[in-house]
């Protein structure tokens, strides 16, 4: 699929063409995925919300297949301090919400964000819009396959406090997995990585592609983390 804009500027294609054989499973659950099948909460039936798009981007490192993932500078007004993909709100450059404006805005925010180059990333699929209520984002999560990886790392410290890739192998090993438990009652998956725990919209994400391309491994869901203690 490709998405063209009346503008000077080259169209935003999605590609599966030449994915690793690994990534194929993720790539047909990104086609037949339903919105409800990876969170309760859904955009607004109004429209309302503000559009963003996250760039979940799957690589091959020293031990496989990893996800580049970044985490929130402390001082930011939302979900500070917390592991996430890398993203953003769309601006205006982006273009149009509803056709290639989540793709150009993800991988503008990927550059902005941890000095990605563009250049080396193939987007091969889109999952359908989920919602943030907290925040109030409107999240379009928008795949893609680091077929030239560049060096990353963070650009703006008021933004980034650090970027890094967790290896797939990691996030499957039932060692690593948890339930946590929010002070307000939230419960979801979480993934303790790379000296970090990974929970809310990013790890609920996570949880449900590994599950929905058959990668999932049983794990205790009674293994509980509260929250308070990584704040």
């Amino acid at each position: 699929m490709t998405y063209t804009r009346d503008t000077h500027e080259s169209p935003v294609a999605l590609r599966r063409e030449g994915l690793p054989g690994w990534l194929e499973p993720v790539a047909r659950a990104a086609e037949t995925v339903q919105p409800l099948q990876l969170s309760r909460f859904l955009p607004p039936e109004d429209g309302g919300g503000r559009q963003s798009a996250v760039l979940i981007l799957f690589g091959e490192g020293r031990r496989g297949p990893e996800l580049l993932l970044m985490e929130r500078s402390g001082s930011l007004r939302s979900h500070a301090g917390q592991p996430s993909f890398p993203g953003g709100a769309l601006d205006a450059v982006d273009g149009d919400p509803k056709t290639d404006g989540p793709l150009r805005a993800a991988l503008r925010e990927a550059e902005e964000e941890t000095g990605l180059d563009p250049a080396g990333v193939q987007l091969f699929g889109v999952l359908p819009a989920l919602y943030i209520p907290v925040s109030e984002f409107v999240v379009t999560p928008v795949l893609g396959w680091w077929r030239e990886p560049s060096p990353v790392g963070v650009v703006d410290p008021n933004e980034t406090a650090r970027v890094f890739t967790v290896p797939v192998a990691d996030l499957t090993d039932p060692a690593n997995r948890a339930t946590t438990v929010h002070p307000s009652g939230f419960r979801g998956p979480a993934f303790l990585v790379e000296s970090a725990l990974v929970w809310g919209f990013t790890a609920g994400v996570i949880d449900r592609l590994l599950h929905y391309a058959g990668w999932e491994r049983p794990w205790d869901r009674t293994r509980q983390v509260p929250l308070d203690r990584w704040s």
